[in-house]
């Protein structure tokens, strides 16, 4: 195994430990995930143009969707198959699908960058918030396209620059006045890693994807109550931050969780917290 190799083998087992984690975390939050993400499910569906009876790759679906709204699209003549890295999200996926009674739906715990599929065997592809922490990006859209029929679709979604999401924003920016935050170099795996769009789309391309279409969306990500509530959230869906967290000592952790907690209060409006956050929506066709 090469040096390059050996560094994607080690990322991707830190991302699959990091989400692994995370899972419960993501069942307990379900509600709100679905909330906050559902304008942007709804536009990469449209996007993606399937109807009843289209076969659908769902890549990176971590606890089902877009999953599992793209099978009530198909209906029972189209079928989804929606593959995670980590296999403890996609147990929380199998349940939810379960209970929507859905038999055209299946999840597979495999590489993205690896796709054992057929080429030519999907109508579309969506990928929403995945991209960004994979270490070859290029092998995986590389691998999306091969498996698309020649007309098929691509729908992904990628979060745009930092400043732009202060759901995040605030617990790295916090997080800095408590220890020394390390940096992700350009290109590395990281919720950032496609912010410039010029990238994204440099990639589409490189995979081969033409009629590449670029669109932003601003969404509340986490609507609650206040700023307790919004650590409470945000500290079961945010594995890689809280990484990073799980490193302070004990004193320093009780006065980060405290700040946080009083920045983010600060930010209610009207009674409520909405923390928002922009993401890149790019869709292309084979």
């Amino acid at each position: 195994m090469n040096d390059e190799a050996q560094v994607a083998t080690a990322i991707k087992e830190r991302e699959r430990n990091n989400w692994a984690s995370a899972a419960e975390g993501w069942r307990r939050r379900d509600n709100i995930l679905r909330k906050g993400a559902a304008p942007v499910t709804k536009r990469m569906l449209e996007l993606s143009e399937i109807t009843s009876g289209a076969r659908v790759l769902d890549i990176a679906s971590g606890t089902g969707e877009p999953a599992i709204t793209a099978a009530k699209i198909v209906g029972d003549s189209g079928m989804v198959i929606g593959t995670d890295l980590v296999d403890e999200m996609l147990a929380v996926a199998r349940e939810k699908a379960e209970k929507e009674g859905l038999s055209n739906i299946d999840f597979h715990c495999i590489d993205a960058e690896k796709l054992i599929y057929t080429d030519g065997s999907f109508d579309a592809v969506t990928l929403r918030w995945g991209l960004m922490f994979m270490p070859q990006p290029q092998d995986c859209l590389a691998s999306a396209h091969r498996v698309l029929k020649q007309g098929g679709r691509i729908a992904l979604a990628c979060w745009s620059a930092q400043k732009k999401n202060p759901f995040v924003d605030v617990l790295l920016k916090t997080l800095e006045k408590y220890m020394d935050v390390p940096s992700s170099p350009p290109g590395s795996p990281s919720i950032f890693a496609f912010a410039d769009q010029g990238r994204l789309l440099d990639f589409l391309a490189k995979a081969g994807f033409r009629n590449i279409v670029l669109e932003e969306m601003e969404i509340d990500v986490i609507e609650v109550n206040d700023g307790l509530a919004y650590w409470e959230a945000i500290s079961d869906l945010a594995a890689p931050v809280m990484a990073l967290v799980g490193e302070l000592e004990d004193s320093v952790r009780s006065d980060y969780i405290g700040e946080v907690i009083g920045v983010a209060d600060a930010m209610k409006q009207d009674g409520t917290l909405r923390m928002k956050g922009t993401t890149w929506i790019a869709s292309a066709c084979k």
